[in-house]
């Protein structure tokens, strides 16, 4: 007769194992795996120890069945290459691993068209927590088919009305600066747009237009752009050309970069004939050649802010309808602006 031996299969370390070496209760440890609070950091920090020694990593299915939660946030954003998105999905991300998540992203080109609903879907199916949207331009929620019930938080979108929204107070930022501008005697005020399907971009330029009609000044038309500085340059070129400019309103800093970049090669002089400023605050802008003038937004705020916001309502019960928190902009005057001049 013939016999087998069935091969043992092998496994890893188990609760007992960590609980074992780190000299606590299976129980303990099991809190620990779970992210309960209510351990002490000695024992935290030898029952962590323990696991790393062992190599033990809590089954996150089997947790999540205990818990109900999995731990995961899900992030949209529409272009992660872009300076407002990377900062404050930065923000978003260093917050998110502080509070014990893990984050799932995913970017969309178009999210008006179809783009978003799929990559919403996909994320729902990864099992998350909460929902947090960056960027999703003009997308609508029938756009975008948000799971009811889930979390979400949302900036820089048109959902801001239905889900609770953090976002910098541009429509404060952008009065700052025209009346900055305006009050240096400004009478001709261009502005150099960010892309169509940009809430923010829209937004700024609403603030541009309605600080003109205040201040009954002329309004010349926008000139447009896509929030990059080649956007810029090619407006630039055209502003050079029109000799009643005498200030620049860009939609952010890359545009005014690239702004600056086609009057200097048109032997026109920032600022003494054209005064220019930005929007966003990045740190290029303080080290140009004419260090430029901006509104400064806190994106790491933002994203960090918008965290504790998808928590809160993973522990707590979801918040219907509009919560806003708007995190205050600054403006900062450098060299790139100044009394109103005469074009040469």
């Amino acid at each position: 007769m013939v016999t087998t031996r069935r091969a043992k299969k092998r496994v890893g370390p188990s609760i007992a194992d960590v609980a074992k070496l780190a000299g606590v209760s299976s129980q303990t440890v099991s809190r620990i795996s779970t992210g309960a609070q209510q351990v002490s950091p000695k024992t935290r920090e030898k029952v962590l120890a323990a696991m790393a020694e062992l190599g033990y990593s809590p089954n996150r299915a089997a947790r999540a069945l205990r818990s109900g939660k999995f731990k995961v946030i899900g992030v949209l954003t529409q272009r992660i290459e872009r300076t407002g998105e990377s900062l404050t999905a930065g923000g978003v991300v260093e917050a998110a691993l502080e509070a014990g998540y893990t984050i799932a992203l995913v970017q969309t080109h178009e999210p008006e068209k179809g783009d978003g609903r799929k990559l919403v879907r996909r994320l729902s199916e990864q099992a998350i927590d909460g929902l947090i949207i960056v960027q999703a331009g003009t997308s609508t929620n029938e756009q975008l088919s948000l799971p009811s019930g889930l979390p979400v938080v949302v900036a820089d979108s048109a959902l801001t009305h239905l889900f609770p929204s953090v976002n910098a107070d541009q429509r404060a930022g952008m009065r700052q600066a025209m009346a900055h501008l305006i009050g240096l005697g400004h009478k001709y005020i261009a502005h150099v747009t960010g892309p169509r399907n940009s809430q923010s971009a829209l937004l700024r330029k609403e603030e541009w237009e309605k600080a003109l009609q205040e201040a009954q000044l002329p309004i010349i038309p926008a000139f447009p752009g896509d929030w990059t500085a080649a956007s810029g340059y090619q407006a630039g070129k055209q502003i050079a050309a029109d000799k009643r400019i005498t200030a620049v309103m860009c939609a952010n800093d890359e545009i005014a970069v690239g702004v600056m970049r086609a009057l200097s090669e048109a032997g026109v002089n920032v600022p003494s004939e054209v005064s220019v400023i930005g929007f966003d605050g990045i740190e290029l802008g303080e080290f140009l050649p004419t260090p430029l003038t901006t509104v400064r937004q806190d994106f790491a705020k933002t994203g960090r802010t918008m965290v504790d916001l998808v928590i809160q309502q993973i522990n707590q019960g979801v918040i219907a309808g509009e919560f806003a928190t708007l995190i205050p902009t600054q403006l900062i005057v450098r060299e790139s602006t100044a009394l109103a001049g005469i074009r040469k």
